[in-house]
């Protein structure tokens, strides 16, 4: 495989669980894609209202709402308009009955009909139950009907990668379940995009965006960090059409 894979072509779907998760790991996809004229579309399962940091600054009863207009702003910078919410409870996803959830993303497909489709791998990149459900709900319906040709990919990271950043953001409790994040060598990944400087900003500003999930780990941590830490997208292709 080359250093960086060719363009993915579109439609592009991204199938997440939480605002944010979509920015950290397919934002640079995303954007180029747009750039490129293709198709994208995201859904987001959850509102992440469970996600504050700080309740007094973002308090749990009104996060949903604050994480809402985040995702919003981000999708903007990102160029990406069609987005659609699944409107589950942050940490119910698991909870919801299996043919219910595969529907909801079974609808999206139909409408979509796209050739890329990004999720979490059945570890749900962090151990989440919420991330690992949206994973089995988009291989149900990709396989039931993504169109001939059609490509699923799943997140995963480099062992590399997981040296230089994981011991870094487990200070965040990013990367705490055992086994986690999934790691793939360079040479069996399925898609390496290393983003150009232009997408690589877009992405920065995308994910700063994110103001009440990455405020405390900008301060820690710095902005070359996440520059290092986000300059490249991986993922394993999980199945073909």
């Amino acid at each position: 495989m080359s250093p960086t894979s060719p363009p993915v072509p579109g439609p592009i779907l991204g199938v997440w669980a939480h605002p944010d998760d979509e920015t950290y790991l397919m934002a640079g996809i995303m954007a180029h894609a747009v750039m490129r004229g293709e198709r994208v579309a995201c859904v987001t399962a959850t509102r992440g209202e469970l996600g504050s940091f700080d309740e007094e600054r973002w308090p749990t009863a009104t996060l949903g709402r604050t994480r809402e207009a985040e995702l919003m702003r981000c999708l903007r910078i990102l160029g990406v308009s069609d987005h659609q919410w699944l409107d589950y409870p942050d940490g119910g996803v698991a909870d919801v009955p299996t043919d219910e959830g595969e529907a909801k993303v079974l609808d999206v497909f139909e409408r979509v009909r796209p050739r890329s489709v990004f999720t979490f791998g059945p570890d749900g990149m962090t151990g989440h139950p919420d991330h690992k459900t949206v994973s089995a709900w988009t291989g149900a319906a990709f396989g039931r009907a993504a169109p001939p040709g059609a490509r699923l990919y799943h997140a995963t990271q480099t062992p590399e990668w997981a040296a230089e950043f994981v011991p870094e953001m487990n200070r965040f409790n990013v990367f705490m379940e055992p086994g986690t994040p999934p790691g793939t060598a360079r040479d069996d990944l399925g898609l390496l995009f290393s983003l150009p400087p232009d997408i690589l900003e877009q992405k920065l500003r995308a994910i700063e965006a994110h103001t009440s999930q990455v405020e405390g780990m900008l301060a820690a941590f710095g902005q070359d960090f996440f520059r290092r830490a986000m300059r490249e997208e991986y993922f394993a292709l999980a199945a073909e059409r």
